[in-house]
């Protein structure tokens, strides 16, 4: 199994996609939303890269979640935060979301054999799926408006840290991102409390987030996308 971490989706265009699985992460928060929202009963999520799309496929009768620099869009019905993907009113229904940065990265990974979405959630139950399928894997870091982060590369390095003893590491991206998590492992809400998206959360009052998006492995649920939508499969996984 060969594994490459894209730090950016700028970047994605340098990466062969075909024939790999791509794991897209936005830990802070949209792939970390998508997670709790599935495991917690939301049938399907709609991920569009655009607000004008969004706000469309919302005027058909579908609860929309728009999310824009961290802040709720005007005239959506939720935010970006997990905790608002909780609500039990959301239980069966199919829901469309675009964010900053998350759903652009889905956008990008439409050429993968298998979009996969990826936090630190549902960390074990991703690389337990990845070693069933054993296809080459790129991790896409959803980052901050086409800019490295943190956050996003720890968790491929996390990733990384499960799966490699089925690969031979040979991608710069990749080692790096390992390096990164297995120097902050024991501390992984500090380091990721250091980071520029954290502060920017911050300065909007949004902090109740930041712990939740960064413990591992709440759920055994994997997103995968089929047919323009996200679903959620349930992978066997021992949870710690």
């Amino acid at each position: 199994m060969k594994i490459e971490v894209c730090l950016s989706p700028s970047l994605v265009h340098l990466f062969e996609l075909e024939g790999k699985n791509v794991v897209v992460v936005d830990i802070l928060r949209a792939t970390s939303c998508m997670v709790t929202g599935l495991a917690n009963g939301i049938e399907a999520i709609i991920p569009v890269a655009e607000v004008d799309e969004c706000r469309r496929i919302q005027e058909t009768g579908l609860i929309a979640a728009a999310e824009r620099d961290g802040m709720k869009v005007e005239g959506f019905d939720l935010d970006n935060s997990p905790f608002s993907y909780m609500d039990k009113k959301l239980t069966g229904q199919t829901i469309v979301v675009t964010t900053t940065n998350g759903t652009q990265a889905i956008e990008k990974s439409k050429k993968a054999a298998e979009i996969i979405i990826g936090s630190f959630l549902n960390l074990t139950a991703v690389s337990n799926l990845l070693l069933e399928t054993k296809r080459d894997v790129l991790i896409i870091c959803a980052g901050w408006k086409g800019h490295f982060n943190l956050e996003d590369t720890l968790f491929a390095g996390a990733l990384i840290s499960k799966l490699k003893s089925e690969t031979d590491l040979d991608q710069d991206s990749a080692l790096a991102a390992l390096a990164l998590y297995e120097a902050n492992k024991k501390d992984l809400i500090g380091f990721v409390k250091k980071s520029s998206h954290v502060k920017r959360l911050a300065k909007l009052n949004i902090t109740k987030d930041i712990e939740f998006c960064v413990t591992e492995d709440l759920y055994n649920i994997v997103p995968t996308f089929v047919e323009g939508k996200l679903i959620a499969s349930t992978i066997e996984t021992t949870i710690n």
